[in-house]
């Protein structure tokens, strides 16, 4: 068992140096992407990053500020992976999307990420933001982590997400100063590279010789550039992909390119540069490119493209190809490729200028609606039992299933999350409402495996007020149920009781039993929550009642286990057996291990209380030993206090202990009241004389 103990108990009520140990592995994260191939001309600011972990003034933040382009994540990359030794517990990243069409990521979700990252089960991870901080520094309190927060918004979004550790460090990348950070670590601010130091990179990306044959070229390239590091690493690029191109010809066509582009001179070099680099592609890589400008998100698989163009994957893949030689885009070791905010602006602008609107309009919308059926196909994996309203999973999604094992499909729904979030939000600006209520209930699985509940609330509400606009009443109810799942789980129960019954009303109105028993059923758990178990009883009878009329076994099968659960907090055991027994028997009938584990929870206390302990500890180590494998730690908890309560009464303080110790470390890593329960009742135990 994961509960140990140090010294004795010496008497009822005085526990001494009791350990309790998680029962998952802390992992060792290790998500940083990869550093620039080539990097050069910041050895002073790479200095100062060195003196945070010098001298005894170690500093846990720096903050690297500058405008777009100069750098600030390649130096913040290439110190990292040169430190990383020195951090040996982990490196976490996260890109907060300052300039995300999706809109900037929430502490809240950064959050959720890292706590995945660093080993914590989904179902552990804290609701609310104070929470999810307050353990997010507990873990790391100790560690030698290293974090990459990348494409800051503002300090209110930063504060959360720094770790209690003194012997790491935080890297914040921003456009914005963020002066609030100020009593938190050193500020490094990047500038513009001047004309010795812009010639150095080109040096060092092209070679000395060419440099040393052109100097003066050279000297009129470093100018073209302005300094700016991501201009620079472009134009050596395309020179290094033209060995024969001579200097003074690069540097003529860039001077002569800013100077027809007539915009501003902040603004020239680059726009001169991403033509000149876009300028050179061929005319399938000119097609990759543009559509790149119409994706929802910075990081992109190469699928979504194949798919909604329709065109030969190596076609596709030589664009791409091209792209990333011309320093365009950036492909990761998971065969994925990423843009820079600036180029992807270029790109969306070459979008705008060479395909008509409605053609436009139409990959766009093509684009989303990609995203939309790989999100409808992953959540069926991975959710394979719920009914839904979306006509998508009743007739094959797409002629060809991507996804054939429910791991596969999670891994698509973790990579592509951003890229999903950014579809959806198209989808609200563009006020394409059947997608948006779509992407609404697609996104359930998904939701249940990470509970980022205010994102999901967000999601909800959004998809509400589009299936109400275009008038589908199901829809509509549907999301209304899961909303009021969340803001039940989250004890708003007063608000989740106003959208179940709405949601009913909703169901009633449109003759549809499915939706109706659903919403008597998330009425019930809203009144459970109340206290009122006579009312919750009264509806989870309804809404089994409703789903024996529409024919729907499982439905039935989950009312009456929720009935058997109220019953027996009622006291009246006979019937709750009666419940349960056969609510076991028909998820054991379907296959739905996770359902029928969770009755067998319920039912071993029960037959303690009826005075067939035997019975009751079979079913309950049967359930327990499901609940392991299927990795949910809250029904864990509650099969550990079972077995804890029937150590007790055989007299094997010992066992009690391991099981109530185990109970109360998962309880309180939800931060489930119950812990206190379960401390209340470790406290009360007397270890025999020896």
């Amino acid at each position: 068992m994961a509960g140990s103990v140090a010294g004795s108990l010496v008497q009822a009520g005085t526990i001494q140096a009791v350990h309790f140990h998680s029962r998952w592995d802390r992992l060792v994260p290790a998500q940083l992407p990869a550093a620039p191939a080539v990097f050069s001309g910041r050895q002073q600011e790479a200095a100062e990053l060195d003196e945070c972990l010098t001298g005894g003034r170690h500093s846990p933040l720096a903050v690297l500020s500058g405008p777009g382009g100069i750098g600030k994540t390649a130096l913040a990359l290439h110190w990292l992976h040169r430190k990383r030794p020195e951090f040996p517990d982990g490196q976490l990243y996260a890109d907060l999307g300052a300039f995300d069409p999706a809109g900037p990521v929430t502490p809240e979700t950064a959050l959720h990420w890292f706590l995945a990252a660093l080993g914590v089960p989904a179902g552990e991870i804290p609701e609310s933001l104070a929470e999810k901080q307050a353990y997010f520094r507990s873990l790391t309190a100790d560690l030698a982590i290293s974090l990459l927060l990348d494409n800051a918004v503002s300090v209110r979004q930063v504060l959360p997400l720094l770790p209690a550790t003194g012997v790491g460090i935080t890297i914040v990348t921003s456009r914005w100063r963020l002066a609030g950070l100020a009593t938190h670590g050193r500020y490094i601010e990047l500038s513009h590279f001047d004309s010795n130091q812009s010639v150095a990179v080109l040096t060092e990306l092209i070679g000395a010789q060419r440099v040393s044959n052109e100097p003066t070229a050279a000297d009129r390239l470093a100018a073209a550039c302005a300094g700016l590091p991501i201009a620079l690493s472009m134009v050596a690029a395309r020179l290094c992909t033209r060995p024969r191109r001579s200097l003074e010809r690069e540097a003529v066509a860039l001077e002569e390119r800013s100077r027809l582009l007539r915009v501003s001179t902040e603004d020239s070099p680059l726009h001169a540069v991403f033509d000149a680099s876009a300028g050179q592609l061929s005319s399938a890589g000119r097609a990759v490119y543009q559509l790149c400008g119409l994706l929802p998100a910075n990081g992109f698989g190469s699928d979504v493209i194949t798919d909604v163009t329709e065109s030969i994957v190596g076609e596709i893949e030589d664009g791409l190809e091209e792209l990333v030689d011309g320093n365009l885009v950036v492909e990761d070791d998971r065969e994925r490729f990423h843009l820079h905010d600036l180029v992807k602006e270029h790109a969306s602008s070459w979008a705008k200028e060479n395909i008509p609107e409605l053609e436009r309009e139409t990959l766009r919308k093509a684009i989303v609606e990609w995203y939309l059926a790989m999100t409808v196909m992953a959540d069926a994996v991975v959710h394979p039992y719920r009914w839904r309203v979306s006509r998508r999973y009743q007739a094959d999604p797409l002629p060809h299933r991507r996804f054939s094992q429910r791991s596969a499909a999670m891994n698509w729904l973790e990579r592509e999350r951003t890229a999903v979030r950014g579809a959806l939000w198209v989808a609200v600006r563009n006020e394409w409402h059947d997608l948006v209520w779509e992407f609404g209930e697609a996104l359930w699985g998904f939701f249940l495996h990470h509970r980022d509940y205010q994102d999901w609330i967000n999601i909800q509400e959004k998809g509400i007020e589009a299936a109400a606009i275009v008038g589908h009443r199901l829809a509509e109810a549907r999301l209304h149920s899961q909303l009021a799942y969340a803001l039940a789980k989250i004890g708003r129960y007063q608000a989740a009781i106003a959208h179940n019954e709405t949601a009913m009303r909703l169901g009633e109105s449109e003759e549809h039993d499915p939706t109706v028993a659903t919403a008597w059923s998330q009425l019930g758990r809203a009144k459970r929550g109340l206290g009122d178990l006579t009312g919750a009883l009264a509806c989870y009878r309804k809404a089994a009642a409703i789903q024996e009329r529409a024919r729907i076994p499982r439905g039935v099968a989950l009312a009456r286990r929720r009935a058997g659960d109220v019953l027996a907090r009622l006291e009246r055991f006979d019937e709750a057996i009666t419940e349960l027994l056969e609510a076991s028997r028909v998820m054991w009938d379907l296959g739905d291990e996770a359902q029928y584990a969770r009755t067998l929870t319920i039912m071993g206390p029960l037959y303690q209380r009826l005075n067939r302990g035997d019975e009751g500890l079979r079913v309950l180590s049967e359930a327990l030993e499901r609940m392991r494998k299927l990795e949910s730690p809250h029904y864990t908890a509650e099969a550990l206090f079972a077995l804890a309560e029937f150590a007790v009464a055989r007299g094997d303080i010992e066992a009690a202990r391991e099981h109530f110790a185990e109970a109360k470390e998962l309880y309180d890593s939800m931060r489930d009241p119950r812990g206190d329960e379960v401390a209340s009742r470790l406290a009360q135990l007397v270890i025999p004389e020896a």
